[in-house]
């Protein structure tokens, strides 16, 4: 195993640049690496990384969401494990698949879609990031919530807070204080619409979750006060900008921006190799249960791994070429793309996968359908280059597109 000082350091500014050529390093020289700063071991190899995700003995926990996870969002189902796991889940999942995910929410991406576009159709240009990607999310969440989208810019607000908490590697204190005021500030909002909601029941997801029962366990207002808030950080961060990166990606490979506009089916390949080149979460950490081996030594029981999401779907011994964008590469399945069994890792897999992976493929598929509609000749603003963002989520910043308005 090599130490992190002999390698590019994940909490250096070249490695926040650009943190694929690291990537290459360590997937190559060192694939297991004891990294003092976090107190982790770094895993980056597909192999490893899958391994870690699926779990199938019991050698991987998510114990340490304890630390990383419990003081912004409160105990959520991505800290628990065997039957309480199984139950929670089971409370949960059914909003974010089949007939209340088709009927019930549908209608309600549709709307939030066309209503951010119809701000900017008629003007010819956009920022896809400022004006779509970042909104988009968080509004179709608190309609799906039935909460009132007047507050977007405080949702908006405490899920920035939440993410840069997770992702604060370097132990900023005050990133960590901000984190932490924000749990207080949103159970603040939170618990009174959830007692009140308890008493007015209606066809939204809240109602749901304050009714849902499965095996005699109903959800504490607690319970609903952190899944809201994992889902307001999960489902806005990560879809803004997979919808973010999307666009940068076809808007660099323009024949297969073409192929999308002309056969919308392709939307789904264009999001499963986004998902796969560019992630919008580079790492996941969890937790050895017991003494493992893994390509390039031993982990303890009992210590951090940071998985590299960012290195592992770029690993060459899992997919030719992948530094090359390509929607049509036949080595990545985009039937099993957004399950449990996906072939990328940027949903994580095994029981932990993704509850929402359905919801975003929703997202982004009424979402970049609306915006090729609305934006035939869709192109970059002269001059600009797209450049991603972050380290723990990744993305552009910005992405300003020109395009022939509607005509009103």
């Amino acid at each position: 195993m090599t130490t992190a000082p002999d390698l590019p350091d994940i909490l250096s500014t070249e490695f926040a640049e650009d943190p694929y050529p690291a990537y290459r390093v360590m997937r190559e020289r060192a694939p297991l690496i004891w990294h003092e700063a976090t107190q982790s071991y770094i895993v980056s190899r597909y192999e490893d990384v899958e391994r870690v995700f699926k779990d199938r003995d019991g050698q991987f926990t998510t114990d340490n969401y304890a630390w990383q996870i419990e003081p912004v969002h409160g105990r959520t189902i991505l800290t628990l494990s065997g039957r309480e796991h199984a139950v929670r889940r089971a409370l949960v999942a059914p909003a974010f698949r089949g007939r209340d995910l088709q009927e019930k929410f549908l209608p309600v991406i549709e709307a939030n879609a066309r209503a951010l576009i119809d701000r900017f159709r008629h003007t010819g240009s956009a920022d896809l990031v400022a004006d779509f990607a970042t909104r988009f999310p968080v509004n179709v969440i608190a309609d799906m919530l039935g909460l009132d989208k007047a507050d977007h810019d405080r949702f908006h607000r405490w899920y920035t807070s939440v993410i840069a908490f997770l992702a604060n590697l370097a132990g900023d204190p005050e990133v960590a204080a901000a984190g932490e005021r924000t749990r207080v500030e949103f159970a603040e909002y939170m618990i009174p619409v959830i007692r009140h909601r308890r008493d007015h029941l209606g066809d939204d997801l809240l109602s749901t979750l304050c009714a849902a029962e499965v095996e005699g366990v109903r959800m504490s207002d607690e319970d609903i006060k952190a899944f809201c808030s994992l889902l307001l950080a999960a489902g806005g961060e990560t879809t803004d900008k997979a919808l973010a990166g999307i666009f940068a990606n076809l808007l660099a490979h323009p024949e297969q921006l073409q192929a999308v506009r002309e056969d919308r089916s392709l939307i789904d390949r264009a999001f499963a190799e986004t998902l796969r080149y560019s992630p919008p979460v580079h790492m996941i950490m969890r937790q050895s249960a017991v003494e493992v081996e893994l390509s390039g030594g031993t982990v303890p029981p009992g210590a951090t791994v940071t998985c590299l999401i960012g290195a592992a779907n770029r690993d060459p011994a899992r997919y030719r070429e992948p530094d090359r964008f390509d929607i049509f590469r036949d080595d990545l399945t985009t039937t099993k793309a957004f399950s449990a069994a996906a072939d990328h890792l940027a949903f994580a897999l095994g029981r932990h996968f993704c509850v929402g992976a359905l919801l975003a493929r929703a997202e982004v598929e009424i979402g970049v359908g609306q915006l090729l509609d609305a934006m035939p000749d869709l192109r970059l603003a002269d001059g600009f280059q797209p450049a991603e963002q972050g380290v723990f989520t990744r993305g552009p910043q910005a992405l300003p597109v020109r395009f022939t308005p509607a005509t009103p």
